[in-house]
């Protein structure tokens, strides 16, 4: 079983910026970030594979970026213009080979690293 190490998240004010880290234990195609916020479904938020392709939700386009280092096995996410409704538990999410989009056929979660943004 994949393990995953997450680092980043915190408490900032609405227009501030967070980057948030994952480290996966082996390298996998697919990576990235889910988030669930109380009281409502998880949702992908940034996904980057193996070829580098990457999808976002809409919600977050033009503010967060998401980016990988293969050698190193990790994935971020540059979160910027941060508004109060991104505020939710933040969940590096990984799939050793198929994805599609947000999608991924057999995700593995990390822990979770919580974000909070204040007006």
């Amino acid at each position: 079983q994949v393990q995953l190490v997450e680092s980043g998240g915190g408490s900032v004010q609405a227009g501030g910026s967070l980057r948030l880290s994952c480290a996966a234990s082996r390298n996998l195609y697919c990576m990235g970030w889910f988030r669930q916020a109380p009281g409502k479904e998880r949702e992908g938020v940034a996904v980057i594979d193996g070829n580098g392709r990457t999808s976002y939700a809409e919600s977050v386009k033009g503010r967060f970026t998401i980016s990988r280092d293969n050698a190193k096995h990790t994935v971020s996410l540059q979160m910027n213009s941060l508004k109060p409704e991104d505020t939710a538990m933040y969940y590096c999410a990984v799939d050793r080979l198929i994805c599609s989009g947000l999608w991924f056929k057999n995700p593995v979660f990390g822990q979770g690293t919580q974000v909070t943004v204040s007006s």
